[in-house]
């Protein structure tokens, strides 16, 4: 039985809440992405998913069932992160994780940045050196 696609209503509450954390409108695209929804088969099952993508991460909310969702967010094909949840069963909760997730990630690559950048720049510079 095939999972049923994302509603208008969930859609309007996905772009709500990217209002309230981006203070804009961020498109959405509809997609479908192929799961493997049970750890015990190797099968697959297209499943609806949002997508979007803002300061330079790619955000999915992946519908598994019937008010079920799962949810990543990716620089690249090496850098995938989770919510270290596999499953929600409130879109909401699943979205707003997800945000505050990637939101932490975002503000912990800045303060690595941040300190290797004053790290790589002080030195124990005392004027010219004479020779």
């Amino acid at each position: 039985m095939p999972i049923p696609d994302f509603s208008e209503t969930e859609q309007k509450l996905v772009s709500a809440l990217l209002i309230k954390r981006y203070a804009k409108l961020v498109p959405l695209q509809l997609a479908d992405s192929e799961l493997q929804l049970d750890a015990r088969s190797r099968m697959l099952t297209l499943c609806p998913t949002i997508y979007w993508s803002e300061r330079g991460a790619q955000f999915v909310v992946c519908k598994v069932a019937d008010d079920r969702y799962r949810s990543q967010f990716f620089y690249s094909e090496a850098e995938q992160f989770g919510t270290g949840r596999d499953v929600y069963d409130d879109l909401k909760d699943c979205v707003v994780t997800l945000l505050q997730v990637q939101s932490d990630h975002e503000r912990q690559l800045a303060n690595v940045s941040v300190t290797a950048t004053k790290a790589d720049t002080d030195t124990d510079y005392h004027g010219p050196m004479v020779i």
